[in-house]
């Protein structure tokens, strides 16, 4: 095996494995030696690949970000070009989809925090790109904002178990958010208003 590949594979097992200990066990139990014995790799090949554990949580985030963007991309892809709010639309659905997804990016986020809150940079940084077109798309920017903030509010409080709504309410309210004919301000509102008065 070729040394560039080894070392994606390295790269990949470790990051792997401190997903899994941070949502098995938390982030105070994520070390350089539970990712070695988690992962099978050692402690030597480990360290070759990240010196510390904050270069672990780093790459963790930033494989959480790669992810999340790739999923965005698809949802954008899927969707009708007529579509309005395209952007929103594809970030609603990203979030509604990571509701059945693992804890990972609850758990690489929680583990930042506590090493090192600057780690979490990219993912603010990225946040704020998506913001920026939000807006930018957007009729009402503070409709289209308070939709992605209800969304990411219903994710977050299920994924750190803290969601008062049963799973039937929270797909409810998943389909409102997601259904831009419902609220105001919307083309096809308006003509539904016009046409019943």
């Amino acid at each position: 095996m070729e040394n560039t590949e080894r070392s994606r594979r390295t790269r990949e097992a470790a990051i792997s494995a401190a997903a899994t200990i941070l949502e098995r066990d938390g982030p105070t139990r994520l070390t350089l030696d539970a990712i070695a014995r988690e992962s099978g790799i050692s402690k030597g090949g480990l360290t070759h690949q990240f010196r510390t554990k904050e270069a672990v949580i780093k790459a963790l985030l930033d494989h959480q970000v790669k992810t999340s963007r790739d999923r965005f991309e698809q949802n954008l892809a899927a969707l009708d070009p007529a579509t309005d709010q395209k952007y929103l639309i594809a970030q609603l659905e990203m979030l509604r989809k990571a509701l059945s997804t693992s804890r990972n990016m609850v758990s690489a986020v929680l583990a930042a925090m506590a090493e090192d809150p600057a780690l979490l940079k990219a993912s603010t940084d990225s946040q704020r790109d998506n913001i920026q077109a939000m807006k930018e798309e957007a009729a009402d920017a503070d409709l289209a904002l308070l939709r992605w903030t209800a969304a990411r509010g219903l994710l977050v409080t299920k994924m750190i178990g803290m969601c008062p709504f049963s799973d039937e309410e929270r797909e409810r309210l998943f389909d409102r958010i997601l259904n831009t004919a419902s609220w105001p301000g919307h083309s096809d509102q308006k003509a539904n208003r016009t046409i019943d008065t």
